[in-house]
């Protein structure tokens, strides 16, 4: 992987399903490079409020694991040159099994998983159960790591690893500093490429991230323009409206990215 690029997040069936796939073909127009998809959860522990409040409206409508996946597959079909990244919770994994619901995801077309509470040296054979499908667990590195931690997920030879900048919840505004980037230069010893995020919402800070990171993670700030742009009540505009802004803020992410090529 060469090129910098932008990694946005987006929960499964926000608002509904047909909303959701106009934002991520609004992600996709404005540059991005990875999607990564959330399994709306109850207790959503390591987001903020943007994201658990997206997950609640999801879940009050009855939304499944299953819809959760066969949204994915949609955007697969619609657009098989972006991978797509599932991001999920353990008590989700471990429902079904963890073999099986990597099967599950396999199949649906998730090329990597991230779940932020499963440890990566205690993972319950997940990365195994990825390997097995041809498919990459990413651990998550946090600043709270010992050094000694921290070199051992980094040598441990996985191919992502997605560096949390602070900790913390998602959402909240990051001021990106140079502990920060030393913590992401210490993560990428061994050789892995890096996804870098928390709090990114501007052109600024992922031009400060771009020479330390191989993908710039955004979020929050995309399920905040979809929840500020939407009215069930006017559906065709709300969506143009989203498209808009999600496609605009996803160009300004990626700016920087290219002008920063490896």
């Amino acid at each position: 992987m060469k090129n910098k690029l932008l990694m946005a997040h987006q929960v499964a069936g926000y608002p509904e399903d047909e909303t959701a796939i106009t934002a991520a073909e609004a992600l996709i127009a404005g540059g991005t490079g990875i999607l990564e998809v959330q399994l709306a959860f109850s207790d959503p522990s390591a987001d903020g409020v943007a994201i658990q409040t997206a997950c609640s409206t999801v879940l009050s409508k009855g939304y499944t694991v299953k819809q959760g996946l066969e949204y994915i597959s949609k955007i697969r079909k619609l657009h098989p040159e972006i991978p797509v990244f599932l991001m999920t919770y353990g008590c989700l994994v471990y429902r079904p099994g963890v073999e099986n619901f990597v099967k599950m995801a396999h199949d649906a077309g998730v090329s990597g998983l991230i779940v932020p509470d499963l440890p990566f040296d205690c993972d319950e054979g997940l990365t195994a159960a990825c390997k097995k499908y041809g498919m990459h667990n990413i651990p998550v590195a946090a600043p709270s790591m010992t050094e000694e931690r921290l070199n051992k997920m980094a040598t441990a030879g996985f191919k992502y690893i997605y560096t949390a900048l602070r900790a913390g919840i998602t959402g909240t505004k990051t001021v990106i500093t140079d502990e920060m980037l030393n913590f992401i230069d210490k993560a990428a010893a061994g050789g892995s490429i890096i996804l870098g995020g928390f709090g990114i919402s501007t052109g600024e800070q992922s031009k400060a991230l771009a020479p330390h990171v191989t993908g710039v993670i955004a979020g929050s700030v995309f399920v905040n323009l979809i929840t500020s742009n939407y009215d069930p009540a006017n559906l065709e505009e709300s969506r143009k409206k989203i498209y808009d802004a999600v496609k605009a803020k996803a160009e300004e992410l990626t700016k920087p990215l290219k002008m920063n090529k490896k």
